[in-house]
């Protein structure tokens, strides 16, 4: 009996129809192995994922296959994103045996969680013949399986240790970091190493702030030449906006079509601050149109952000995106047909598959004639709209948690940045404006959904779908995630009410998930026990949950001036330290949160009565030295600690700027506070 009907998850929903007798990770599940004195085939993906689909279609939908599995085993389907626990240690356990990992995962487990085979995806005949050969060693050799089991969890219990070399993650550490990352570009097409290639927004994150700390232009140009790469590359959508997982290349033409919430989040924090710093017309743009992506095509009235467009679309990877010269031309008429396949590089030969091409764009369009910008967007919007008429890819829309956390904190910052660079006069400010809108409100949705549905009890609830918590507790990247969320929420409302949150997220992460010497587990002290508990550290697809917290930990007492938080963060950093100067690639959150610390954070205060439009809160946010609190509002605002005891100074608005609890003296003129901003 195939047991997912009831599930909340999406990916388990679309094996609810499978002849396999799949069970969700329940107790219920290993118990039921133990009574039949079988194994348990943990088949791990997500919905969005094209080859957890293939393996889908050629093997857990046929009927020969099925039986084999339920006969020999308790099938077990998860979810990753549902639950990134079981994920994190059967993961690794798969890279332990075989060296590499990824989805859809295999796992092959005795009654009580052990694993002793593991694999990716296999095609049909390789995977009846492995079910086929480990059901004849089960009952032949077992003594053999459980050694070989006891050994992954030896050796996954090392990986996954806690407790090791610590380091201050200070100045010269983070020089080499950026170095490292320098010596690992791709200066030809942008981004580091070779295919396929991943955007890589979270080192990107950390030269910015690395440069302006230091000055680098090196580091400044790596993020510009890449950043200009992804957006006029086949990974970025042309016509609505968002990026794809993945570049199938290394030179961002061809991606894996699935759009993650949590990449376009990141993302759009990258292009916000490039557009911050430097005023670039394409960051600006492409961080508009990310927002309104975000906004558009991912937010759910009345909840929170859904977390994947799928790779597929009726099955057929880039159904929807891929345009041949015809198509152009069918859509167009003959001139802005040939116009959009030279904009688009789109060719008779084809970029793509079957002789399509995906759309890049070959042509400048934000520095140009405005003539020119007006044919773009209407061929832009033509195209749009004749491929809203095609099969449209299916939508992930369980709410996660802390990618939720990454989107607000993403919005807040893109909505700070906006109001400093948006003037009425702006050909594209009605625009700003509408995504400003909409945007908004999608993020103060999410918002209200995090606070009010997924606390549960004070404690953080993984997902949600349709309105109605899941079951799976919090990990510790939801806890960071979200509490870094509630902080930039706090520091662009002036409500009281978001930074209580945060602290009480914190409050509970330090209670439930401290490890030994400073670190952090991923699971709580009293969640369900795995056969490891996993502790990684390691900045993979997300931020690892031990930087998010500290990212949380820091800004949360920039904040309020509660030391105890930042004592935490730095005795937690130093866990990390010593990797970030081994493998500068996969610690960019945490390199991103030390150049916090090292540059203060600075606190600032503005005190006024015009929070919305008072100079001296515009060149705050414009001048924020990285990782910088910025609050403003009257004194003694309730809930905003940054503003207690802090009056106006001769009636006039103030900045009260603070860098690592030492403060400068109140200024009331922008040039005074640009220059004790230096």
């Amino acid at each position: 009996m195939n047991r997912l009907a009831g599930a909340t998850s999406p990916y388990l929903l679309q094996h609810a129809d499978n002849p396999v007798a799949w069970w969700p990770w329940c107790d219920e599940a290993f118990t039921e192995a133990k009574r039949r004195d079988v194994p348990v085939l943990i088949s791990v993906g997500y919905a969005a994922c094209h080859w957890c689909h293939v393996m889908a279609h050629e093997s857990f939908e046929n009927e020969q296959v099925a039986a084999l599995m339920n006969d020999n085993f308790v099938p077990i389907k998860v979810d990753r994103e549902e639950r990134p626990d079981v994920d994190a240690v059967y993961m690794t356990a798969t890279q332990a045996m075989t060296g590499q990992g990824g989805w859809p995962m295999t796992v092959f487990a005795t009654p009580d969680g052990t694993p002793f085979f593991c694999g990716t995806y296999f095609p049909r005949t390789n995977f009846v013949q492995l079910l086929q050969s480990v059901a004849t060693a089960w009952q032949d050799q077992r003594e053999a399986v459980l050694r070989q089991g006891a050994a992954v969890v030896e050796a996954i219990g090392g990986a996954q240790a806690v407790g090791g070399p610590s380091a201050p993650l200070d100045a010269p550490l983070l020089d080499a970091a950026a170095a490292s990352l320098a010596g690992e570009y791709d200066g030809r097409n942008g981004g580091f190493g070779d295919a396929p290639k991943f955007p890589p927004h979270m080192n990107l994150l950390f030269l910015l702030r690395h440069h302006q700390r230091t000055g680098d232009q090196r580091s400044l140009e790596i993020v510009r030449h890449t950043a200009e790469a992804m957006a006029r590359g086949g990974i970025y959508d042309q016509l609505a906006g968002g990026f794809a997982r993945y570049s199938v290349d290394a030179h961002w033409t061809v991606p894996h079509f699935e759009k993650m919430l949590y990449d376009n989040a990141l993302l759009l924090r990258v292009y916000t601050q490039l557009w911050r710093l430097t005023g670039d017309p394409l960051a600006r743009r492409i961080a508009r149109d990310t927002a309104r992506f975000l906004a558009d095509e991912l937010h759910r009235p009345g909840e929170g952000f859904a977390s994947a467009l799928d790779a597929d679309t009726d099955g057929v990877e880039g159904l929807t995106y891929a345009w041949t010269p015809a198509q152009l031309v069918e859509v167009l008429g003959e001139d802005d047909g040939r116009f959009a396949a030279d904009l688009f590089a789109v060719t008779e030969a084809g970029t793509f598959e079957h002789g399509t091409s995906v759309l890049r764009l070959a042509r400048d369009v934000d520095d140009v004639a405005p003539e020119i910008r007006v044919r773009w967007q209407q061929v832009v919007g033509q195209l749009l709209t004749a491929r809203d008429t095609r099969p449209q890819p299916a939508r992930d829309d369980k709410v996660v948690a802390a990618w939720n956390g990454l989107a607000i904190t993403a919005i807040a910052e893109f909505l700070q940045v906006a109001a400093l660079h948006v003037t009425p006069q702006d050909e594209d400010a009605n625009l700003m404006d509408g995504v400003g809108i909409v945007a908004d409100g999608a993020m103060r949705d999410a918002a209200e959904h995090l606070a009010t549905v997924h606390l549960v009890d004070g404690r953080l609830r993984r997902v949600s779908r349709d309105g109605l918590v899941g079951e799976p507790a919090g990990v510790l990247e939801d806890y960071g995630c979200v509490a870094e969320a509630f902080c930039a929420l706090h520091q662009l409302t002036g409500e009281g009410r978001w930074l209580t949150l945060a602290g009480g997220l914190l409050d509970t992460a330090l209670e439930h998930f401290a490890a030994p010497g400073g670190a952090f587990y991923d699971t709580a002290d009293d969640a369900e026990q795995l056969v490891t508990r996993p502790a990684d550290p390691t900045d993979n697809a997300t931020p690892s949950g031990r930087s998010a917290l500290i990212a949380g930990l820091v800004t949360y007492s920039a904040l309020t001036g509660e030391t105890r938080y930042r004592e935490a963060a730095e005795e937690a950093l130093g866990t990390v330290a010593p990797i970030v100067g081994r493998h500068a690639r996969f610690t960019g959150y945490a390199a991103t949160v030390g150049e916090a610390l090292l540059s203060g954070p600075y606190e600032i205060a503005v005190v006024t009565d015009d929070p919305a439009g008072d100079p001296l809160v515009a060149a705050a946010r414009r001048h924020a030295p990285p990782g910088a609190v910025v609050v403003a509002g009257r004194p003694d605002q309730p809930g905003v600690p940054l503003l207690a005891d802090r009056p106006l100074v001769d009636g006039r608005s103030a900045a009260y700027v603070c860098q690592g609890f030492v403060c400068q003296r109140p200024v009331t003129t922008v040039d005074e506070l640009v220059a004790e901003l230096g």
